[in-house]
C-alpha cells in the first residue's frame, strides 16, 4: 500500500510563491506554531485556494485488497479497498529552514478541508473504519489514506458461470464541487500490480486487470470531473467443478450405460427411476451453489435441466417400448411405422441389423402333416394312398387324432406368427432406443465441448 512520495504524480504542481500565506515557526519549536495552524483550522469550511477561480487537484489511487461478496440476484459487488487521496492545501505551507527542518506533519482530518470524493456506484452506507489523520507536506500537499468497504452496483453476467469474468466500474468524483479536478495518482498498471499482490490469496475471485479513464459528467450546465476504474475479476471454478460438474457427469455416464440393458426389461425402468430420483436430490442439495438472477440463467443450470429432461425422456421411452412389446405383439407393424422407423430412422442413425422376416400366407406355416398310417400285413401304408384296393373304414380313434393334429398345427402357426411379430416390434423398439442413445450422446458431447471451451477461454484470460 505504501508508496514513496517521489512516485506521486500530480496533474499540476503548485510551487511555493510569495503569494502563498506561509505558516509561522518559532525558534526552538519543531514545525509550524499552533496559533498559525489554528488559523488554518478555522477556515476548514472553505476550499483552501488563494484564488478561488483556480481548481483544486485531487489525485486518486487505490489497492483492491479483497472481494468480499458477489450478489448476482441483487447485482451488487462488495469489495475492500485501500484508498489514497492527494490534494493541495494552499494555506498549509511553511519553510522547512525556519521550522528546524520539519517537512511533514500529521493533522486530524476532521479539522481540515477535504475534497468530497465519492464513488457513484455506492449503494450502501459506508461502515468502513475511518483514518483520523492526514499527512501534510511543507509544500501543502496532503495525503489521506483510508480503508473503504465498497458496496457497489455492478452488471453481473452469470451466463458463463462458473467460468464467468466480471467487469465492474468504480467512478470517483466530487459530489458537489465543480471546481475539484480528479486524476489518477498512479498509473493503472501500477494499481493493477499492487492489487494482484494482495488479491492472490483472496479465495474465489482473481483479479485480471484494473483499467481506467478520466471523463466529464455533465448535468445541465454543470460539469464534474470524474475518473472511472474498470475492475476485471474472474471466478475460480475448482469448487464448482468438483461439487457440481463431476457428480453430474458420473450420474450421466451411469444413465448412458443403462442403454445397454434390454429396453423391454423391467429392471431397466426401475434403474432409470432410481437415477432420476438421485439426480433430483443432487440438484436440490446443490441449488445453493448456483447463482440466481432475473437477467438470465447460467449455462450450467441449462445443462442440468437438459440432463434431467434426457433422463425423463429415456424413462418414458423405456415405458413406451415395454408397453409396445406387451400390448401390440399380436398386431402387425403398421405400414407407416415400417417406412418411418425401419426405413428412414434406421438409415439416419446407421442401424445395420436386418429386421426379421414377416410371415406371408402359408409360407410361414408349419409343413403339412401327413395322413395317419395303417399297419397292413406287417407293413405301413398311408390311409390316403390311391393304391389301396378297398376304402379305409372310419375309425373313431383315428378321427380324434386327426382333429388333435389339426389343432396343434393351428396353434404352432399362431405361435410362430406371434413370435415373428414380437421380433418385428422388438426391432422397432431397438431402433427407437438406439436413436435416443445417439441423441443422448450427441447432446451430452456438445455440452461437454462447450464447457471445456469456456474453461479454456477462462484459463487464457
Amino acid at each position: 500500500m505504501q508508496q514513496p512520495d517521489e512516485m506521486i504524480v500530480f496533474s499540476k504542481t503548485r510551487m511555493m510563491s510569495p503569494s502563498l500565506c506561509l505558516l509561522k515557526c518559532k525558534e526552538g519549536h519543531s514545525g509550524p506554531t499552533y496559533e498559525s495552524l489554528q488559523t488554518v483550522i478555522d477556515r476548514k469550511y472553505f476550499r483552501p485556494a488563494v484564488n478561488l477561480s483556480n481548481p483544486t487537484i485531487s489525485n486518486i489511487s487505490f489497492t483492491l485488497y479483497a472481494v468480499l461478496g458477489v450478489d448476482e440476484k441483487a447485482q451488487i459487488l462488495t469489495t475492500f479497498l485501500w484508498l489514497r487521496l492527494y490534494w493541495v492545501h494552499e494555506f498549509l505551507v511553511w519553510d522547512p529552514e525556519e521550522c528546524e527542518g520539519v517537512t511533514k506533519i500529521s493533522l486530524p482530518v476532521k479539522d481540515l478541508w477535504s475534497p468530497d470524493i465519492i464513488v457513484y456506484e455506492f449503494v450502501d452506507d459506508d461502515v468502513s473504519q475511518q483514518c483520523p489523520y492526514v499527512y501534510v507536506n511543507h509544500t501543502g500537499h496532503i495525503r489521506y489514506d483510508r480503508m473503504l468497504r465498497l458496496v457497489s452496483s455492478c452488471n453481473l453476467e452469470i451466463f458463463n458461470f462458473p467460468f464467468d469474468i466480471q467487469n465492474c466500474s468504480f467512478t470517483f468524483g466530487s459530489y458537489m464541487h465543480t471546481n475539484v479536478r480528479v486524476s489518477p495518482a498512479l498509473s493503472f498498471s501500477e494499481m493493477s500490480e499492487n492489487s494482484k499482490k494482495y488479491l492472490e490469496a483472496s479465495g474465489e475471485w482473481e483479479l485480471v486487470i484494473i483499467q481506467g479513464e478520466p471523463g466529464i459528467l455533465k448535468f445541465g450546465i454543470d460539469e464534474w470531473d470524474i475518473i472511472t476504474f474498470w475492475v476485471v475479476i474472474k471466478r475460480q471454478p475448482v469448487l464448482y467443478v468438483v461439487n457440481l460438474l463431476i457428480p453430474s457427469t458420473f450420474l450421466m455416464v451411469i444413465d448412458i450405460l443403462s442403454f445397454y440393458l434390454p429396453p423391454h426389461s423391467v429392471d431397466r425402468a426401475s434403474f432409470k427411476m432410481t437415477l432420476i430420483l438421485g439426480y433430483t436430490v443432487f440438484l436440490l442439495i446443490m441449488n445453493d451453489l448456483l447463482p440466481s438472477t432475473a437477467n438470465g440463467t447460467p449455462i450450467i443450470g441449462i445443462y442440468f435441466s437438459v440432463c434431467l429432461a434426457l433422463m425423463v425422456i429415456s424413462l418414458l421411452e423405456t415405458v413406451l417400448i415395454t408397453n409396445i412389446l406387451h400390448s401390440m405383439k399380436c398386431h402387425d407393424v403398421p405400414r407407416w411405422v415400417q417406412v418411418l422407423v425401419l426405413g428412414y430412422i434406421a438409415r439416419l442413425i446407421c442401424y445395420t441389423q436386418d429386421p426379421p422376416d414377416r410371415p406371408e400366407g402359408d409360407s410361414a406355416m408349419p409343413p403339412p402333416l401327413e395322413a395317419p398310417a395303417q399297419i397292413v400285413n406287417g407293413r405301413s401304408e398311408h390311409l390316403n394312398s390311391y393304391n389301396a384296393p378297398t376304402p379305409i373304414p372310419r375309425i373313431p380313434e383315428l378321427a380324434q387324432i386327426s382333429a388333435d393334429l389339426r389343432l396343434m398345427r393351428t396353434h404352432l402357426a399362431s405361435v410362430q406368427k406371434e413370435s415373428v411379430l414380437h421380433e418385428q416390434w422388438c426391432h422397432v423398439g431397438y431402433i427407437l432406443d438406439f436413436m435416443l442413445f445417439r441423441t443422448y450422446i450427441l447432446i451430452i458431447s456438445m455440452y461437454a465441448f462447450v464447457i471445456i471451451c469456456m474453461w479454456c477461454i477462462w484459463y487464457r484470460q
